[in-house]
């Protein structure tokens, strides 16, 4: 007897919100995950011991974060836009989980392939972020995180065309802009290796598009004491907590599924995928927060001269490379050679903005 088409829809219905209850749940447990890790990375780093008293090794510490701030009260400012102050929050949190609706961690394990569509889907809800931050700094009627709000804006859509444009690159060189293909085409050698410019591009990108340090000038506590957060409290505040290292587990795993092969692996595959994906997802997580406990934070005109004048023209670069290479059939190394020359002009970029003005000044006073 066929199942009528009311009991399908529910069906269907009931499927879709057990797989995003199973996707939240996951996530949580991901965040919590992610700051343990992160305070203990940077208490070696910096010589101490990180989280030890809050359970074994510290392994409690981020549920007695997440019930203290949950526990806080929270204060909204009497001259606040009480919709905007309340709405902001969500429009930042919602897409930061709705992007890993269609992020692949194996080649099963998806909640809806979109495949060709998936990567215009994540760029889309990225940008509403965006509108989130800026709507969380204004309507909190406070000068810093008007400044904070627009600082957002500025940085995020200037990394956001890097990342576009490379993403194209990508997908010029696979052939396809589905990312479970993607991954199949690195089968013998990941993007990495093969476009390297693209991958450090990417990863640099990423770093601005999540604020995580050198780039988190936006809410920068020395400046402007907090950026677009600042007038928001206990579990509103949580929230923008929260999606920020969503986002940063999501650079993550696009950075591992379009240049690291994904879940990939030279032995152990089949079953094992999702373990190979997710190692190679913390370890580059790893690898933000040494940047985060090593390298200072930039000035606001520094990261916009580095995202215009460096990154845009680069990833422009990365796309030519990549069609000239199609169109003459080159091998693999020769394309690998002119990103190694886009990475070298990187390099020096780095250092004549960064390192060359101190010399300068040591030749002068010498």
């Amino acid at each position: 007897m066929p199942i009528p088409l009311l009991a399908m829809d529910l069906l269907t219905f009931i499927w879709i919100v057990a797989g995003l209850l199973a996707m939240f749940t996951a996530l949580s447990v991901v965040v919590l995950s992610l700051t343990w890790l992160e305070r203990k990375l940077l208490g070696r780093l910096q010589r101490r011991l990180g989280p030890t008293r809050t359970g074994p090794m510290g392994l409690m510490q981020p549920i007695a974060d997440a019930l203290k701030l949950i526990l806080k009260e929270d204060i909204i400012p009497t001259s606040s836009e009480k919709a905007i102050f309340w709405v902001a929050p969500i429009l930042v949190v919602v897409p930061a989980f709705m992007i890993w609706v269609t992020i692949p961690g194996t080649e099963n394990l998806v909640l809806s392939n979109l495949e060709d569509l998936g990567l215009f889907y994540i760029i889309a809800f990225s940008v509403v972020g965006i509108l989130g931050l800026v709507l969380a700094g204004w309507g909190s009627a406070n000068k810093y995180g008007t400044i904070g709000g627009l600082r957002a804006a500025a940085q995020l859509i200037s990394y956001e065309i890097p990342i576009i444009m490379v993403v194209i690159a990508v997908s010029m060189l696979a052939g396809t802009l589905n990312m479970v293909e993607i991954v199949e085409k690195q089968a013998s050698y990941p993007y990495a290796l093969i476009l390297p410019l693209g991958f450090v591009i990417f990863f640099i990108a990423g770093l601005a598009e999540v604020g995580r340090t050198p780039f988190d000038i936006y809410f920068a506590e020395s400046e402007i004491v907090g950026g677009p957060f600042i007038e928001y409290s206990g579990a509103h505040w949580s929230v923008f907590f929260l999606a920020e290292y969503i986002n940063t587990f999501a650079v993550a795993a696009l950075t591992v599924l379009l240049f690291l092969g994904g879940w990939s692996g030279p032995f152990l595959s089949g079953d094992w995928d999702i373990l190979w994906f997710l190692a190679k997802v913390y370890l580059v997580i790893m690898v933000i927060f040494w940047i985060r406990g090593t390298f200072p934070r930039l000035r606001i005109d520094q990261l916009m001269a580095f995202a215009w004048k460096v990154m845009v023209p680069l990833s422009f670069y990365a796309i030519v490379i990549t069609a000239v290479y199609l169109f003459y059939g080159w091998p693999e190394w020769s394309l690998t050679l002119m990103s190694l020359a886009g990475l070298l002009v990187v390099g020096y970029s780095i250092y004549r903005r960064f390192a060359g003005p101190s010399s300068q000044a040591a030749q002068v006073r010498a």
